[in-house]
């Protein structure tokens, strides 16, 4: 490699924040022409490293190179100057700005003093052309889905002439389809020499799309490896062990039937639903993208209405459409969206570890804040949460460690029943074998898990018995050994002819894969 191919160098990059080491000691470089793969465990401190290479923090030792050239980044315009951009999970566009004012916001190009927005919208079509997404300069960015919002903030990255593409998480909320239209963006702007930071949770994306990979565990870089690395090397480099399996099952004997559902309809969305949760085992609920699967855990907690049926635990019958009526049962949900749902992102994690209990521990309308603190503080020991105390904000823990909060907050209800949505979404390899370990204990202590997930290995793995959705119905019920990605995706496209089907099916069909989204 010739240094004039070098365009980003990052030597012993050090960052701390009150009570933690964020980085210590972090090397990194991007070539032109590369997609270079940045890989490590949620808090690992990847985030950290993107947010000075944005301008967003200032390192507290070590030295940043572009183009050859020590530099200093202290602000968001700098890092663009140097031809810089970032693209961050939660995108940054103003909803109400059209696309075209959203690609040039700010530099927008002027005439006598006066935007001209014919050239502005000329400019930005061209650069929407570029990244082959059909889109209207003039539409509103909050008429746009997430996969196109995705290519409006690469075209804008280009507007800046980014010579340096850092993409933080592009393929976590996207589909299949929209993944392989990304990649095929991303492996054209490396033919045009455009050097691309790619942080991924999806070790299967790696080698389609990466050149090299460099690993980063607790604040350090720990290898740099290339991207055919295989998949277990990956794995032992990020947790700093081996993951022996994959998923872990521990189970005990199975128990009584905690949960029991009977033909739980709501007119138009789900019909005739029903099934046993027993103490001891997790069921994994599996379908495709409308098949109604978190619509009837949602109506089993009490969070949406439903018309006809009942839901019971421990054959008590529980109050529909109320929520507090199924925590006073048991019942707890972990949310698909657990920022907007499941926490409160700027309380601390103390609060939110005692949203659920807070109730039962006032008296006379006063809080034992003391009994409640310890509480938390036992909680958060148990499932190994991260952070800098108790009295830190949720919304700054990584991906993983506000799953660990989310859950905890059911621990400390002695929740009989636990609806997993989606339990792992966006988290990384180490986190989820932390969360399959959560539920083993759980299942330990005879409680009755219910898990939803459009990771099919993971339902499969996991799971003692599968039960899959199919436009609204339960299409078929499979035991850990009858159920195989061919057996769940049969069930998954059929067209259930009877009410509810709850007859044992293994029927194989040719390869179809499940949708990424849910």
């Amino acid at each position: 490699m010739s240094n004039a191919d070098e365009l980003l160098r990052i030597e012993g990059l050090r960052k701390t924040f009150p009570g933690v080491v964020a980085l210590d000691g972090v090397d990194f470089d991007l070539r032109r022409g590369e997609v270079h793969v940045l890989l490590g465990e949620n808090g690992a401190g990847k985030s950290t490293l993107i947010k000075m290479l944005s301008g967003a923090y200032t390192p507290d030792a070590g030295r940043i190179l572009v183009g050859g050239a020590e530099t200093r980044i202290q602000s968001a315009q700098d890092s663009e100057r140097l031809g810089i951009a970032t693209i961050y999970q939660e995108f940054n566009l103003v909803p109400d700005l059209t696309v075209a004012e959203n690609i040039f916001l700010g530099r927008q190009p002027r005439r006598f003093g006066m935007i001209d927005r014919k050239r502005m919208e000329a400019d930005a079509e061209v650069l929407l052309k570029r990244v082959g997404v059909s889109v209207s300069p003039r539409a509103r960015v909050r008429e746009l889905g997430i996969a196109r919002l995705q290519m409006v903030e690469i075209a804008k990255a280009l507007s800046l002439d980014a010579r340096v593409l850092i993409m933080d998480e592009p393929t976590a909320v996207l589909t299949s389809e929209e993944v392989d239209k990304l990649f095929a963006i991303v492996r054209t702007l490396r033919e045009d020499g455009v050097g691309i930071v790619f942080i991924t949770h999806h070790l299967e994306e790696i080698a389609a799309l990466g050149d090299r990979v460099t690993v980063i565990r607790d604040g350090r870089s720990v290898g740099q490896v290339p991207a055919s690395t295989p998949e277990d090397e990956l794995v032992r480099l990020m947790v700093g062990r081996s993951i022996e399996q994959q998923y872990p099952r521990e189970r005990p004997d199975r128990g009584a039937p905690l949960l029991t559902v009977e033909g739980l309809t709501r007119d138009g969305v789900f019909h005739d639903v029903g099934f046993e949760v027993h103490a001891g085992e997790v069921v994994g609920i599996a379908g495709l993208v409308g098949a109604g699967r978190t619509e009837v855990v949602r109506a089993v907690f009490g969070a949406d209405p439903y018309d006809r049926g009942s839901v019971k635990v421990s054959g008590s019958p529980v109050a529909k459409h109320d929520v507090n009526a199924a925590m006073t049962a048991g019942i707890g949900l972990i949310p698909e969206d657990r920022k907007g749902q499941g926490l409160v992102l700027d309380a601390s994690v103390e609060e939110n570890l005692g949203l659920v209990t807070l109730r039962s521990a006032t008296r006379a309308g006063l809080v034992d804040l003391r009994a409640q603190r310890e509480a938390a503080a036992r909680i958060a020991g148990q499932l190994g949460v991260r952070m800098a105390g108790l009295g830190q904000h949720v919304r700054t823990l990584s991906g993983g460690n506000q799953q660990k909060v989310v859950i905890g907050k059911w621990l400390l209800a002695d929740t009989k029943v636990l609806i997993l949505d989606e339990p792992t979404r966006g988290i990384d390899v180490g986190a989820k074998v932390e969360i399959y370990q959560l539920v083993n204990e759980l299942t330990a202590a005879g409680a009755a898990v219910l898990m939803i997930s459009s990771d099919l290995p993971e339902v499969l793995g996991m799971s003692d018995r599968v039960l899959v959705m199919a436009q609204g119905r339960i299409a078929g019920e499979l035991s850990a050994d009858e159920a195989t990605q061919d057996a769940v995706m049969a069930l998954a496209v059929s067209t259930p002819t009877t009410p509810n089907t709850t007859t044992t099916t293994t029927t194989t069909t040719t390869g179809t894969e499940a949708s990424r989204g849910h």
